[in-house]
């Protein structure tokens, strides 16, 4: 690029008042911003000293520091988030086991997939089961919508429904206990 040319972006974009101005055109690339200086003082000293600057200190700057903060901090943040973690997880495993102990006098239908479980094929018709309801192997207990798609959940044993573990429109996860059937 001429010196004249440079010259002519400089002066347009002081008075547009432009605070930044990137150009490139074949193997030549510009890049300008303005500070609270002048916009040639920022030209001039960025270009030259940023990448010996950014190569030199950075590996210096880097390694002692980050040895010291990375095992400080991994090892403070990792017991912290282990037990919270380890807590999480105990309150469901102590609520999972209330199902199970009525699906040891029965065998659960668990959701084959994550979405929303439906009682019926539409809010005006009558649920498909009910508590105390027989069913045969086969028969479908519920619909469960996965994206915009609806699945029948059937019944995979023959029995009594003994209990209806979720309530219509709620949504449900994969391996969920939804009926009881003994």
């Amino acid at each position: 690029m001429h010196p004249d040319d440079l010259k002519k972006i400089l002066d347009a974009l002081s008075a547009a008042d432009v605070r930044e101005f990137a150009l490139k055109t074949g193997s030549f690339d510009l890049a300008l911003k303005r500070g609270p200086q002048a916009v040639s003082a920022p030209l001039a000293a960025p270009q030259l000293p940023a990448p010996q600057a950014y190569a030199a200190p950075a590996p210096l700057a880097a390694a002692p520091l980050a040895q010291p903060q990375v095992p400080a901090t991994p090892a403070d943040v990792t017991p912290a988030a282990s037990p919270a973690v380890s807590e999480a997880p105990a309150s469901p495993s102590t609520e999972a086991p209330a199902p199970s102990a009525p699906a040891s006098a029965g065998t659960p239908v668990k959701a084959p997939i994550v979405g929303t479980f439906y009682a019926s094929s539409s809010p005006d018709a009558a649920p498909y089961v009910k508590v105390g309801d027989t069913v045969a192997a086969g028969q479908v207990l519920c619909i469960i919508e996965a994206m915009k798609l609806m699945n029948e959940i059937e019944a995979e044993t023959g029995g009594v429904v003994r209990q209806i573990l979720v309530k219509n429109a709620e949504p449900v996860e994969y391996g969920q206990t939804l009926f009881v059937i003994e």
